[in-house]
């Protein structure tokens, strides 16, 4: 049995794709999932299972909420491992910006094209620092969040892959959970 992450995303967003934890514990314990625990409305989920496959997982948990919610979620399912490592190579530590909710850790689903990851690399954003690896976009919105232009939506448009983003807080939490 192995701990796993899942995020999921778009799920309780201005009262779209509306998903009650409680419900959704239920399914995928019904999965056959251990340890179901979620975090927030927001769609972050630690459980346990023996499929050693991500994409199986993945493919799994977005079927089921098709089938019991009714609409298409993009799901991604990540290692404790894999989360920690995202997590310590952050490269923005300051507390202060920490404590002002601003940084943040947009998660790619897949390593986006090469071509496409180094023209990324030399956008600009006033009042944003980000660092893009194949696995995250690292952020630090310096006004923070609602005003930033690097939304999840334009990472994803320019990358050409599947994210989901989080803040440090729910990062630190999940490992907290899952560790």
């Amino acid at each position: 049995m192995k701990t796993y992450i899942a995020l999921l995303r778009g799920i309780n967003v201005s009262g779209h794709k509306k998903i009650k934890m409680a419900d959704l514990r239920t399914m995928l314990e019904e999965l056959d999932f251990k340890k179901v625990e979620t975090y927030i409305q927001s769609g972050n989920i630690v459980f346990g299972s023996s499929e050693k496959f991500l994409h199986v997982l993945e493919q799994m948990i977005q079927k089921e909420i098709l089938k019991t919610f009714d609409f298409d979620v993009p799901v991604l399912v990540r290692t404790y491992d894999e989360l920690k490592s995202i997590f310590e190579k952050n490269p923005f530590t300051d507390q202060v910006d920490i404590e002002k909710k601003q940084v943040y850790f947009a998660i790619l689903k897949e390593t986006p094209a090469p071509d496409l990851m180094a023209a990324f690399k030399k956008e600009k954003f006033d009042h944003e620092e980000f660092l893009a690896t194949g696995n995250c976009i690292y952020l630090n919105c310096l006004k923070g969040a609602a005003e930033a232009k690097l939304s999840n939506n334009l990472i994803e448009r320019k990358l050409k892959v599947s994210a989901t983003t989080r803040n440090y807080r729910t990062m630190l939490k999940l490992l907290e959970m899952a560790g």
